[in-house]
């Protein structure tokens, strides 16, 4: 994982609501256990029609959205059942962060444990992203704040561990395995006693 500490992209915005796991990667995409090629079967039933073909209308299909990395989604992003494919496919597609007004917590702490950013923001900051598709934004997690199209900033908050994480570049068995040292000190003096 790459260490994040402020995400500078233009943004993607998909304002559904209730957008849950299942609409984000379907059932059927979930037989793989590597993240590779995830991001092609994203908003699969959305993205594509019935013959396989991209749908020109759909947010992410836009050339305007390639090489964007922060989506701005409805409220409610993530909800339904857990499934770490939903961050891993969001991921593989390039996304760093998902703003949004809520996020499920089953959703946002996948989503930490994975390198995609959950960011919650205040309702006025939201439809401001909201109105500019397309925007250049920065997400700050050294300040925790979001850099919004026309000027001013949103806070948002995050899980201080998740946020050291993320800003370097370990997941929680990376941390544990950068203590190492620590932990054998640890053990020596304890078996010492």
């Amino acid at each position: 994982m790459e260490p994040l500490r402020a995400i500078r992209s233009r943004t993607v915005v998909l304002p559904r609501e209730n957008v849950d796991t299942d609409q984000i990667i379907p059932a059927r995409f979930l037989k793989v256990t590597d993240k590779v090629g995830l991001g092609k079967a994203l908003f699969s039933d959305w993205r594509y029609d019935e013959a396989g073909a991209p749908r020109p209308d759909f947010a992410l299909n836009r050339p305007e959205a390639r090489g964007c990395r922060i989506l701005v989604a409805g409220d409610n992003f993530g909800c339904g059942s857990s499934r770490e494919h939903a961050p891993w496919a969001l991921v593989d597609a390039g996304f760093q962060a998902v703003i949004s007004t809520s996020i499920a917590d089953i959703f946002r702490n996948n989503a930490l444990k994975n390198g995609l950013v959950p960011v919650v923001v205040d309702r006025a900051a939201h439809a401001a992203l909201l109105a500019a598709p397309g925007a250049e934004v920065t997400v700050s997690l050294e300040d925790r704040t979001v850099a919004l199209p026309g000027g001013g900033t949103a806070s948002f908050p995050i899980d201080a561990f998740a946020r050291y994480c993320l800003m370097n570049g370990v997941d929680e068995l990376g941390y544990l395995l950068g203590e190492g040292e620590a932990i054998s000190a640890f053990e020596r003096a304890r078996g010492e006693r």
